[in-house]
């Protein structure tokens, strides 16, 4: 991968080995390679007819969707103690809402993901954005548990479904060689959400109360759903190739009549649409990807780092305010140093200034210290310094990971990020329902002295694909395994 997002330049070699195919295929292979991911193989006839410009406003448009993945989870975390207060049940209920959310995270994405890889990019971003800004009305209004609890599984059945569907995004419009610095600005708003989403709550629930919350909610989700109405345009491969096939009903949008000259020139050297059989979301397709041992390794990779970094952001308010007495308002700021660390590791991993063991050494490092600062309670600037190198080094993993399962398969882009989703969804709700028994037991310093240690098994891991990921590619590119 030419990326200019990705990993030191050695270990950045090995994973271009392991997505190379081998020198020669069988001739069906090699057909069913070239309708994978289409090539320019004349100059006439562009990978994507859109301009860099375009790219650049349908990957921020694909980018900022995914922004509320993340945002829709965070924003909620200052307003938990003043909910339960209105809705008159306890704490532990109310978290309960938080592990629900998290759950059909990991669920729900596997359905969209399909959606969108079989059934076109916008139908999937409209349905998912019809759930988001519906649910964010309903608990706006709402005021019982039972509607609270069902509302917070509808909207993470909307919103967590959009980080993979910005990857299909992505991939339809950018090379393997350009895809990395996309991926970047990717990463930077998802990893923003947690910064902001916490202190805008905190304001909104000191000031106007936590309701507040939805309605911001309501007002950025409603906007940004015209949006994407009107101006995302369709871009699917099997439905547009590279933007040049016409489009008709939900998949035809405004941004279309832009490119109208360049559909008609090129439209020639692509194969006409066929009318598409109705398809019913299959979500086992990303389970079957989990049979893929690189796939499954990159997976394991990421998720591994995700399980850890919820341990610390699940715990950062609480210990917080528990430790030093903190405020709702102030702790809500105490997000803002992991998210700041992780929008600048963004950028610094797409200069491949560090690569995977030093990044799984620096996460490690700054779980081991998080944990043994908040157990010897020192000035509270010192945990926050722990999570900015945390959240640094986590989000320099997340976008390799992310990056090289969309080039290992372009053709499922999104259903392979909903199996990434999948697992690191349901193994952060194993971590984090785990976390204060763990601590309970051990204290602070050892329990995140234990996370401390699962972090380091990625370099293992890294290791293997090193090793070994040419010929797991090379088999299952020949179909021996």
């Amino acid at each position: 991968m030419a990326s200019p997002c990705g990993p030191s330049p050695d270990f950045r070699k090995d994973v271009e080995a392991v997505k190379a195919s081998p020198p020669t295929q069988p001739e069906g292979r090699a057909a069913q390679s070239t309708a994978e991911e289409p090539r320019e193989t004349e100059a006439e006839t562009p990978f994507s007819i859109y301009t860099t410009r375009e790219r650049k406003w349908i990957a921020f448009i694909a980018s900022f969707g995914a922004m509320f993945s993340t945002l829709s989870s965070y924003i909620y975390f200052p307003a938990l103690v003043p909910m339960a207060a209105d809705l008159g049940v306890s704490i532990t209920l109310i978290n309960l809402t938080v592990t629900s959310y998290l759950i059909v995270a990991g669920i729900a994405p596997a359905f969209m993901g399909d959606i969108a890889d079989q059934g076109g990019r916008r139908p999937a971003y409209i349905l998912m954005f019809s759930l988001v800004v519906g649910s964010n009305v309903g608990l706006a209004l709402q005021s019982s548990y039972p509607v609270l609890f069902v509302l917070r599984m509808v909207q993470s059945a909307g919103a967590s479904g959009s980080y993979g569907a910005a990857y299909g995004v992505l991939a339809d419009i950018t090379t393997v060689a350009e895809r990395g610095s996309y991926v970047g600005s990717l990463i930077v708003l998802t990893n923003a959400a947690p910064s902001f989403g916490p202190v805008i709550a905190g304001v909104l629930t000191q000031k106007l109360g936590w309701r507040w919350i939805f309605w911001f909610l309501v007002i950025l989700t409603g906007t940004y759903f015209v949006v994407v109405a009107l101006m995302l345009p369709e871009t699917q491969r099997k439905i547009v190739g590279n933007g040049s096939i016409p489009t008709t009903g939900v998949h035809k949008s405004l941004f279309d009549t832009l490119t109208r000259d360049r559909k008609e020139r090129f439209d020639r050297g692509q194969e006409p649409r066929r009318d598409r059989k109705h398809h019913i979301p299959n979500p086992f397709k990303c389970i079957m990807i989990l049979f893929s041992k690189g796939n499954f390794t990159v997976i394991m990779i990421g998720s591994i780092t995700y399980m850890v970094k919820m341990t610390l952001q699940a715990s950062l308010a609480t210990q917080c305010i528990d430790v030093y007495g903190l405020d709702y308002l102030q702790a809500g700021l105490i997000y803002l140093p992991s998210g700041i660390g992780g929008a600048i590791a963004s950028y610094a991993a797409e200069a491949r200034l560090v690569g995977i063991y030093t990044l799984a050494l620096l996460s490690a490092a700054g779980t081991v210290g998080y944990g043994v600062t908040l157990m010897k309670r020192t000035h509270i600037a010192v945990p926050l310094v722990m999570q900015f190198v945390s959240g640094a080094a986590t989000s320099a993993i997340f976008t390799l990971c992310g990056t090289l399962l969309t080039d290992l398969n372009p053709h499922a882009s999104a259903t392979v990020q909903a199996s990434y989703n999948l697992v690191r969804c349901l193994g952060a709700g194993a971590v984090i329902a785990s976390q204060q028994p763990l601590t309970d037991a051990v204290g602070l310093g050892w329990c995140f002295g234990i996370f401390g240690l699962v972090m380091l098994a990625t370099a293992p891991l890294a290791t293997a694909l090193k090793k070994w990921g040419p010929s797991w590619r090379e088999k299952e590119i020949s179909g021996t395994e």
